[in-house]
């Protein structure tokens, strides 16, 4: 069985947070609860909760600040940002310090579900494509570590098993090394890393592609990154 999704409700008005907890739970979700910015602080680090829900409007420390100061200090966790402010400079304000999405109260249970179920799908690639997909013309077991074409199977590391699922879930999409090491590696990019980023996806064409000399289901955009084009 999966493990439950865990979900951090930050909210200071209790009967907001009490609904809010109660309908994700009776979702499937696990909840915990902050009631104010310095326990969020406190309970907040990577890879404790798979999404926060964190109000704008908090005591102690603000929603905006608790935002900023995780993303400066490397916590990627999912930030959907909940207040009472709907005007679109908050908004902006709000992604611009690295929230993931924003809804403004008053909002219904169901459109906030479906943020976070959308944001998960975007910030989570095994959620988004699974442990088994096509990734161009292989298919791909990411539990048993191999992929198969025509027949043939290549073992593949947990490594890049993790890079090809990135990849799927942002097809047509120029990646950065950037995000591809903060993403997979849950690191930010150093010259070691941008050589570790550059090695695996060697390594990996040199075990999916049907031409390594000639990559086309892992192109390289000169200056910019890589993009994976699953129609070539």
């Amino acid at each position: 069985m999966e493990p439950q999704t865990h979900i951090l409700v930050v909210e200071d008005e209790d009967a907001i947070r009490t609904a809010l907890m109660d309908f994700l739970e009776f979702q499937g979700f696990r909840v915990s609860q902050a009631v104010d910015g310095a326990q969020a602080r406190d309970l907040v680090r990577p890879g404790a909760f798979d999404l926060v829900l964190l109000d704008l409007m908090l005591p102690q420390i603000s929603g905006e600040e608790l935002c900023t100061l995780w993303r400066r200090n490397g916590v990627q966790t999912p930030v959907i940002m909940v207040t009472a402010k709907g005007q679109e400079k908050d908004k902006i304000k709000g992604l611009d310090i690295g929230a993931d999405d924003y809804i403004a109260k008053p909002f219904s249970l169901e459109e906030m579900l479906a943020r976070i179920r959308a944001v998960l799908r975007r910030t989570d690639p095994a959620r988004a494509v699974g442990q088994e997909f096509a990734f161009g013309d292989l298919h791909i077991d990411v539990a048993g570590l191999k992929a198969t074409r025509d027949g043939r199977v290549v073992e593949i590391t947990k490594r890049e098993a993790a890079i090809i699922q990135y990849f799927a879930a942002n097809p047509d999409r120029v990646i950065a090394r950037e995000e591809l090491y903060r993403e997979v590696w849950q690191d930010t990019l150093s010259d070691l890393g941008t050589r570790t980023v550059d090695m695996h996806i060697a390594k990996l064409r040199a075990k999916i592609e049907p031409d390594g000399d000639q990559p086309t289901i892992i192109q390289t955009v000169r200056g910019a990154g890589y993009r994976y084009s699953p129609t070539v």
